[in-house]
Formats: structure tokens, sequence, C-alpha cells
């Protein structure tokens, strides 16, 4: 099996009121999708979904198309999909960064390889766990505290369990945020921060015990993107998990982030990490130190929300007492 043909198109979703993500990086109203064709010689196609943004990735659609149609493309035509993770070694030789058109591509050959095979991708990955479902939470953006309680007691009437509350534009505001959803929703529901790297730590301790009162199960990338020395410490001061997601894109990143005993979770997926095994690998790494993952998003289409999936139902260590964002 060969790869014949690699198309890419852009499309845009706009987003419903209640799904706008306001938070300390911008307001994010639309995804800017990125949708991947490859086409073998056996007449198959697999799909895949690239959905950076600029403000969180460094990645916009414009530049993800060009890179996919006219950098990494005509690397991977003519060649066997089967040897997906040389193919994958390839791209990074050819492009540093770009997470997320790389994972696109990778994405659409796994894909075409599970068809070819007629198996899923996550038998390729090496097979489901023991898992057979994934908890989800809801993430609320940077609302005011009225409409932050609205769009929690809607979607807790849809089923929803666990939300994540975005802070990082104003501490005070922040916390009121927090606390309001607390009350409107009471014990029984789970509910972790965000503040997307904004935080230093003299907020989070002003927001320790707001945080530790209101019964804040996670909180996630508190400071700069890398402060991993700064995670460790705030780790010594508070019972409440870390999650690093934004300071951990790649393996070696994960490797860091442990030596330095920064977090008690990261946050993986496969757009993040650069496709679906990259995602695995730094899940392992996690594994090996007893460290916990969570599914991430970036507002991902169904492709891309497919790709998470197998990544949940395969790594040993997705984690039971944090809920994951699979809600594109």
């Amino acid at each position: 099996m060969k790869i014949a043909s690699i198309d890419a198109y852009p499309i845009l979703i706009s987003l419903r009121p209640e799904l706008v993500m306001v938070n300390s990086l911008g307001v994010h109203a639309a995804s800017e999708l990125i949708i991947v064709a490859i086409r073998a010689d056996n007449g198959l196609t697999g799909m895949g979904e690239a959905s950076g943004s600029p403000s969180w990735s460094g990645e916009t659609q414009v530049g993800a198309l060009e890179i996919i149609r006219n950098l990494l493309s005509p690397l991977l035509l003519g060649q066997d999909p089967q040897n997906v993770r040389a193919l994958s070694y390839l791209m990074d030789h050819a492009v540093q960064h770009n997470s997320f058109a790389k994972a696109a591509l990778e994405m659409a050959m796994l894909d075409l390889v599970g068809r070819s095979l007629d198996t899923s991708v996550c038998v390729l990955l090496g097979g489901r766990t023991s898992k057979t479902e994934v908890a989800l939470k809801f993430s609320i953006g940077a609302y005011s505290p009225a409409e932050a309680v609205k769009v929690a007691e809607a979607f807790a009437i849809k089923g929803f369990r666990a939300f994540k509350v975005k802070v990082g534009l104003d501490l005070p505001a922040d916390l009121e945020r927090v606390r309001a959803v607390r009350s409107a929703l009471g014990e029984k529901y789970r509910i972790s921060v965000d503040a997307n790297g904004a935080w230093s730590e003299s907020d989070f301790m002003a927001a320790r015990r707001t945080l530790e009162r209101c019964a804040v199960n996670a909180l996630e990338e508190p400071l700069r993107r890398g402060d991993f020395r700064g995670c460790a410490r705030i780790r010594q001061r508070t019972s409440i998990p870390l999650i690093l997601d934004e300071s951990v894109f790649t393996p070696e990143q994960a490797l860091e982030a442990i030596r330095w005993g920064a977090c008690d979770l990261i946050s993986i997926y496969p757009g993040k990490n650069g496709g679906l095994w990259r995602s695995l690998q730094v899940a392992y790494i996690a594994a090996s130190a007893g460290v916990d993952c969570v599914i991430g998003s970036n507002f991902e289409g169904s492709i891309g929300c497919a790709a998470m999936l197998h990544i949940a139902a395969v790594i040993p260590n997705l984690s039971m007492s944090v809920d994951h964002e699979i809600i594109g």
C-alpha cells in the first residue's frame, strides 16, 4: 500500500454562545480546523484533523495548511502509511514544532492503515485497557459569576457531573466565579480550575484557601509555561493536584516536569503532542513515574475527538479522579 494523494482543506465551525471560550489568552468563538484526506493506491482513504490556534499553540489555519500541503505532504507521497512511526520522525526532521499539522497527517495515516486491516486504530496502538467509560468535564469560560452559573446549570441538566472553570483574567473575579459555580452546583459535582499560565505564585497563594474551601479537585497550568520550579513549589503548599498542559507538548518536556516534581497529572491529546504515538510516549513516561494523564482539548471536531477517544482507551494511566475534555 502506497500513499497516492493527500488533500487538506480548511473549515470554520462557529461555537454556540455557551461554548465560546473566554480565558487569559483571549476569546475562542470559532474553531478553524483543517481536514486531511490521505488516499492510498488501493482506493482507501484515511481522515485526519488539525485544530491549532495561534494564541495557544502558535499554529494558524493558513500556516498549517501551507505546511501540510507544501512541506509535509511531498515527503509522504509514495510512502507506505503502515510505516507511520518512521514517517512521523521524517516529518519532525523536516519541520520543527507545528504539532497539530503533523498530528492531522498521522491521524489520517493510522485511519488508513486501520481501514486496510479492518481493525480499530485502538488495536494498532496496542489495544484497550480495562476501561469502558471516560468521564468528561465541561469547560466554563471566564464569564461573569451569573453567566458561569447559568452555563454550569445548563450542562449539569445535560448530564455533566464535572466542570472546569477558567481563571487568570482578574484574581478577585476569578475567585468569585469559582465560588459561584460551587455554590450553585453543590458538593456532588467535581470542579477544577485552569489559569492557562496566567497566575503568579503570589496569585496562587492569594487564591489557595478559596480553592481549597471550594473543594477544587485539580489546578491546571497555574504558572507561565515551563515554570517547573514554580509549580513544584506550589505543590508543596497545597493538597490540590496540579495538571500541566501547555508546559508539556513533548516527551522531553514530560521528563523535565517529572524530574522537577512539578505536577500530579499531565494533559495529553494528539494535536498538542504531534500525534497519537507521541501522546502515548508522554503517557508511558508519566506512567513510569506514577503520574496519571487527563485528556485535554483544543475544541476539536469529530475526527479529532475520535482520535482522543482512542488514546483514552489505550493508555494505562488515564485519570479516574480528574475528568477529561473530549468535548469538541
